[in-house]
């Protein structure tokens, strides 16, 4: 891929192309599990919205893995992946989890007392948990989902996540643009993307504020490592602690229904 128009497409494209089949994939799962439960709100819940996120990555995968070979560079060259190393990166993984996620949370308790002043911890129970996106299903339906997005969604959307957002578009755009504006534009995108997760409006404002300070401290990592393992570590342990409550549904249903 040597022609810079090409490039430069993509480098944004990409990204974008992700933002709309995360968009897309949301509303086809929402419109599913509707015909089952009409009175679901929209966006459906994490539980759920993780398993659309297989196919939607699978698509990111191979779209990357070809962007990047055009460009003469493999997957595991821009992760970084060495076995020999897996050991220093999952602790510098551990590192940047904690330096991320401190000004992560601080991002979303801002918003939300900027909201609701005072009662701000009091409205996080409302601002992010929508009892009305909860589909009724049987309780097998729900064990299937639940085990398939635990399996799936740290594995997969982590390292996906950030060969688009940072190996790719950062990348690319360092080549052509300021260092600021490389690391800020995929981070803007990055935050875009979470709006299809948010449970409320409230809830969309502080998903982009706090996914944009996620995203720019993982540019401000990668441009200082210049590999993406570590941030695929601490990210994948964001993701795995998001899916692994999925896996009690399946025992609140059976309890609610008993």
């Amino acid at each position: 891929m040597s022609d810079p128009r090409t490039i430069s497409k993509w480098a944004i494209g990409l990204p974008l192309l992700r933002v709309a089949l995360v968009a897309a994939a949301s509303a086809l799962t929402w419109l599913v599990i509707s015909g089952i439960d009409p009175g679901v709100a929209f966006p459906p819940p994490p539980v759920i919205a993780v398993v659309a996120m297989v196919p939607v990555n699978v698509v990111c995968l191979v779209l990357v893995a070809r962007l990047l070979r055009r460009d003469g560079r493999t997957l595991r060259e821009v992760l970084g992946y060495e076995p020999r190393r897996i050991g220093t990166d999952l602790l510098w993984g551990l590192l940047w989890l904690v330096v991320m996620y401190l000004p992560f949370a601080g991002a979303i308790i801002l918003v939300v007392w900027l909201q609701h002043g005072d009662q701000v911890f009091v409205a996080m129970e409302t601002v992010f948990f929508d009892p009305a996106s909860i589909p009724s299903l049987d309780p097998v339906v729900w064990s299937v989902i639940a085990v398939v997005g635990v399996l799936t969604f740290a594995p997969l959307n982590a390292p996906v996540e950030e060969l688009v957002y940072r190996g790719w578009s950062q990348g690319m755009l360092a080549r052509r643009m300021p260092m600021t504006v490389a690391m800020v534009l995929p981070a803007a995108i990055f935050a875009l993307q979470h709006v299809w997760y948010a449970p409320s409006p409230d809830a969309v404002v502080a998903f982009v504020c706090a996914f944009f300070v996620w995203g720019v401290g993982s540019g401000l990592i990668y441009r200082l490592q210049g590999r993406l393992m570590p941030l695929v570590f601490a990210h994948g342990l964001v993701n795995l602690v998001f899916s692994l409550p999925a896996l009690a549904i399946p025992f609140l249903a059976a309890s609610i229904g008993a």
